[in-house]
């Protein structure tokens, strides 16, 4: 069994039980007072693990499985037998890091709370972006392919606008920083534990698809 299918399931199960149980969501949503004056700094990383619904829920479990094995088997190849704990660190860490800036901005409101696992998928979905550039991709809601990189680029200044505009229960800068997180993690460990140049692979991808 997969590391991804073993989050899906785990995320699922999870989720499921919380849609019929407030006392679960309140326990694990992210909260920043929470953390801020009672040390629950676990809740970075809980409520990864909740959904709002079973479209959040599915939304979110269908793009990690898209991009999930992928990602796994490109670390096994690239980390060799580290690589399926590297994946498993990647989305974990993701968890936390996608959530501190929103956590500095309201470390005090108490009328804030977020979950969900979108900031941790955003930085798997970045990391097959760097990998795989010029794979072609189509959303749901705009069915027709482009290469990755213009993908990406689109979703980093949409999420990054919808971030500065507020006014919306969607917590945009967790997907704009888990992506970048996504893109920082893979190049920090391919420079400490592997030969691979993932920068240099996508430049030279880049300029291959547009014949250079």
């Amino acid at each position: 069994m997969t590391i991804t299918l073993i989050i899906i399931i785990a995320t699922c199960i999870v989720s499921f039980t919380a849609f019929s149980n407030d006392r679960i969501i309140n326990d694990l949503i992210f909260e920043p007072p929470a953390i801020t004056y009672r040390n629950q700094w676990y809740r970075f990383f809980t409520c990864g693990f909740i959904h709002a619904d079973y479209l959040h829920l599915g939304f979110n479990m269908y793009s990690f499985y898209m991009f999930g094995d992928a990602i796994e088997d490109a670390f096994v190849q690239i980390f060799g037998h580290n690589g399926k704990a590297f994946f498993l660190i990647l989305y974990i860490t993701a968890l936390f890091f996608c959530l501190v800036p929103t956590y500095l901005a309201n470390k005090d409101n108490y009328h804030y709370r977020s979950l969900g696992a979108s900031g941790a998928v955003s930085a798997i979905v970045f990391a097959f972006i760097i990998l795989a550039p010029t794979t072609k991709l189509s959303l749901i809601i705009l069915p027709i392919p482009f290469p990755a990189f213009i993908f990406g680029i689109i979703y980093l200044i949409v999420s990054a606008y919808l971030s500065k505009k507020g006014g919306s229960n969607i917590n945009h800068s967790a997907h704009f920083w888990g992506a970048v997180y996504g893109i920082v993690f893979l190049i920090v460990m391919c420079n400490l534990f592997s030969h691979f140049k993932p920068v240099a692979h996508f430049i030279d991808a880049i300029q291959s698809y547009f014949g250079r």
